[in-house]
């Protein structure tokens, strides 16, 4: 009898060598090649013919949407749950993906299907105990092996399916090991035939890497109709819930969570909670104006310039691209002629957020001047515009909507680009400065 062939496939893109390779020449990872044992090829598959439909004749059923019941979940997702959507959420270890489908799933009218492969029925009923969650709804399913588990889900006809990880998940059509790059795709590949065919929804757990990318092949993002990011950093309570793909709803959207003893708490009002610990007439700290998703976002930016005491100034962003950070410390010293060579100058986003935003380039540059300066902008103040190379400051989308947040929350004073200014139809009761360039902003708020 002959030896069964074995290959070598690289868990990180896929690629498939005939020899073990301690490099992978398609994507560059060291030691991701790992054994594989091919299907043979001569399993049948059973095929349904479809037929060609009118698309006159198809009804949108789109607009039909589960709500979980939690207004932030809700928001990111587009309104709700869609029927038949695949829902990939991926985030570091620990950082709250299970408790927030858990408190989802006993939001949900109707029977859900919660299948663990990491952990035991036990441990899931102690975090619902945890969380209060009293539910006869939610029906926990110890299992990895993926044709026992939609055997289950037709029997059982859940309102929603919880795959908590895909990582642990197996087919026996593959020979390969759990978490193995075939074994994630041709998984995730059936729970979407399986999500469309029946309309049930499924969300998927995924697991990241150390760069912050969902571990398995790419395609899985491309499967999947809706991905999630669960982000948050260990030292803050806050917990952001991103969407970059949505195809029922918009892309960029985020919602607040609060990790508590008790669970996720909604955060209704993220701009107040963000600013409620600014510090009172600090040098260096401005309020930024900006937009994430469709919502407007408050934010502080804190810099840091003091004298270097190496040859070679340090240069740090937290929560800020790094690239614009440089470009625009080399606007302040060429445009606005702030001597900033000798300087090591340190940025941050308070709260944990990351923003990516051209808006954020006003606040960033203003608070660095004003931590050179030693001089603090008065606490009722906040900006926003793009700062583009030769120092102009080119307007920026919805400005109104940011507008209108500030006044809410108590702001009375804004700087923003001219033209921004020139075009807004309401000022909502707050006095705006519109500058054309660095310098005229540094003038409005003296700097």
């Amino acid at each position: 009898m002959a030896n069964p062939k074995i290959v070598y496939q690289c868990q990180s893109c896929g690629y498939v060598s005939p020899k073990w390779l301690g490099r992978c020449p398609d994507c560059g990872q060291w030691n991701s090649l790992v054994e594989e044992r091919p299907s043979s090829g001569r399993a049948t598959r059973s095929r349904s013919k479809a037929e060609p439909r009118l698309i006159s004749s198809i009804k949108e059923e789109t607009g039909k949407r589960t709500s979980t019941h939690i207004a932030e979940f809700d928001r990111v997702l587009g309104g709700g749950i869609v029927a038949g959507s695949v829902i990939l959420v991926g985030g570091d270890p620990g950082i709250g993906k299970s408790t927030m489908l858990l408190q989802a799933a006993a939001g949900l009218k109707g029977g859900v299907l919660y299948v663990s492969g990491e952990e035991s029925p036990e441990q899931i009923k102690i975090r619902a105990d945890r969380l209060s969650i009293k539910s006869d709804t939610i029906a926990l399913l110890p299992e990895t092996d993926l044709e026992n588990i939609i055997d289950a889900a037709e029997g059982t006809r859940p309102a929603a399916i919880i795959i908590d990880s895909i990582q642990t998940m197996y087919t026996g059509e593959l020979p390969s090991a759990p978490g193995s790059v075939g074994q994630v795709r041709e998984c995730a590949t059936k729970l979407m035939f399986f999500a469309k065919k029946s309309g049930i929804p499924v969300f998927i757990v995924g697991h990241v890497t150390k760069e912050g990318a969902i571990a398995g092949p790419r395609v899985l993002e491309h499967i999947v109709d809706t991905v999630l990011y669960f982000e948050g950093d260990r030292g803050h309570s806050y917990r952001i819930l991103r969407a970059v793909k949505n195809r029922f709803g918009s892309t960029n959207e985020i919602g607040v969570f609060e990790m508590t003893d008790s669970g996720l708490s909604e955060i209704e009002n993220p701009s107040e909670l963000f600013l409620s610990e600014r510090p009172a007439n600090a040098a260096g700290s401005l309020v930024v104006s900006s937009i994430e998703g469709t919502r407007p976002l408050l934010v502080e930016i804190q810099a840091l310039v003091t004298p270097t005491s190496f040859g070679m100034p340090r240069r740090a962003a937290i929560g800020m691209d790094f690239q614009r950070v440089s470009l625009l410390i080399a606007v302040l010293e060429k445009i606005a002629g702030l001597h900033l060579g000798g300087m090591d100058i340190f940025t941050n986003v308070v709260g944990g957020l990351k923003i990516a935003e051209p808006a954020m380039d006003l606040g960033a540059a203003l608070a660095i001047a004003s931590s050179l300066r030693e001089l603090p902008v008065p606490p009722d103040l906040f900006v926003f515009g793009e700062v583009g190379l030769s120092g102009e400051i080119r307007a920026v989308s919805q400005a109104e909507l940011r507008l209108k947040e500030a006044a809410k929350i108590g702001f009375r004073k804004a700087v923003i680009s001219k033209t921004n200014s020139q075009r807004l139809k309401d000022t909502f009761g707050l006095d705006i400065t519109g500058a054309g360039n660095l310098r005229e902003a540094l003038e409005a708020i003296g700097l």
